[in-house]
């Protein structure tokens, strides 16, 4: 994982705001070569156009045997997944699990996430202060993906702890072995599904097949389980305190929404712009000299492609640095999400549960505040932007 504080110049805190060092880089170009501590050069792609491109590039691989750096058979943090395969096995492993997260499939989630919902904000009204991500961005996102995938809840708390350490990778150390620990724990989990199934996800993928009629191989459905598991939860959490931070250091927004609840929807999507969960995209390699942005790339070059950067583009977000809940961008919204054949198969669910989340949190503490100063809360480094805390206070309900 690549230290993207090497993006800034001496002095410069990255990760409390890298939205100035995004500029100057875009200002420069669209593409860049940069060397990083423990990763080596990487190139970053930081403009709108060509990070959208990038991302439907084919000749870009999500594989990293495509790396010149690529020594050994491993590659793959926990089995085969489709975050690291390109088609036709992305393909392959997406459709199997597509089909769950659909528009329809997530709706009928709702009462349950409004369920989840009510009870964490009913264990803090009565306190009058809370730490938002400790007591309801957090373990909203993983108790819904917990009970999607049959993860039983005593697990709940190991799982995050894995995913966050891996995630974030305080340590070398640290992520190889939470890794090690997930990977046995989903393995004895998948078993005692093979034994005795439930109504859930990961049980639903044990019975699988592909298209080929034939059942996903033990590294594959490992994979599968880690990255629903992941990428289920982590962005979730971010999206949901990023999202109240920006609107309670915009008073201006948060009272136009609080008068008017139409614009939630599109206060949401310009979250996700604004201050989006994450940062880049899964690394890609080239797999053949090719051109991005006007810059010829060689072959077997670790690419990241900042979505983060392309949200804030004044060539396609006027006023980019602006957070705004009434904005309705032209031609291209913005790539929180990612975009082609990668795009998020989660977001549907992540709306909605920020939907929810933030309906609620309207409705039960009109009087909602931070806690602390706006410089206070603690950004974390890393490919995932997000607060380690946020203090709010509110009135006694």
């Amino acid at each position: 994982m690549p230290d993207l504080q090497a993006l800034a110049p001496d002095g410069v805190d990255f990760a409390a705001d890298p939205y100035p060092v995004y500029a100057r880089l875009r200002e420069k170009g669209p593409v860049h070569r940069v060397p990083t501590e423990g990763a080596g050069d990487v190139w970053v792609v930081v403009g709108y156009d060509a990070v959208r491109a990038a991302l439907t590039d084919p000749r870009l691989s999500n594989d990293v045997r495509h790396s010149s750096r690529w020594a050994s058979d491993g590659g793959h943090a926990i089995g085969r997944n489709m975050l690291q395969t390109d088609p036709p096995v992305h393909t392959r492993l997406r459709g199997v699990v597509a089909r769950e997260f659909t528009a329809r499939r997530v709706e009928a989630l709702r009462p349950r996430v409004e369920q989840v919902t009510a009870g964490l904000l009913d264990a803090v009204a009565p306190l009058g202060r809370a730490d938002l991500v400790a007591s309801l961005a957090l373990p909203l996102p993983v108790a819904v993906i917990g009970e999607l995938l049959g993860v039983p809840e005593a697990d709940h708390g190991d799982f995050h702890d894995w995913s966050h350490r891996m995630v974030f990778a305080p340590s070398a150390a640290s992520a190889a072995e939470a890794a090690g620990a997930m990977t046995a724990y989903l393995t004895e989990l998948l078993r005692a599904k093979r034994h005795a199934p439930g109504p859930d996800l990961l049980s639903a993928l044990v019975r699988a097949e592909d298209a080929t009629g034939r059942p996903l191989p033990a590294d594959e459905l490992l994979g599968m389980a880690f990255v629903l598991l992941v990428a289920g939860h982590e962005t979730t959490v971010n999206l949901l305190a990023n999202g109240t931070y920006a609107l309670l250091t915009h008073p201006e927004q948060l009272a136009a929404l609080r008068a008017d609840r139409s614009l939630l929807a599109g206060a949401i999507e310009e979250m996700l712009r604004y201050e989006g969960p994450v940062t880049s995209a899964a690394y890609r390699w080239t797999a053949e000299p090719l051109e991005i942005g006007g810059v010829t790339v060689p072959a077997g070059e670790a690419v990241l492609v900042i979505l983060g950067s392309a949200s804030r583009d004044p060539g396609r977000f006027p006023e980019p640095d602006r957070f705004d809940i009434r904005r309705r961008p032209a031609g291209g919204g913005h790539l929180a999400f990612g975009h082609g054949v990668h795009h998020c198969l989660g977001a549907p669910l992540a709306r909605l549960e920020a939907e929810v989340a933030f309906s609620a949190l309207l409705d039960r503490f009109p009087d909602l505040a931070l806690d602390a100063g706006p410089a206070d809360p603690l950004w974390r480094p890393g490919l995932i932007r997000g607060l380690s805390r946020l203090p709010v206070r509110f009135g006694v309900a």
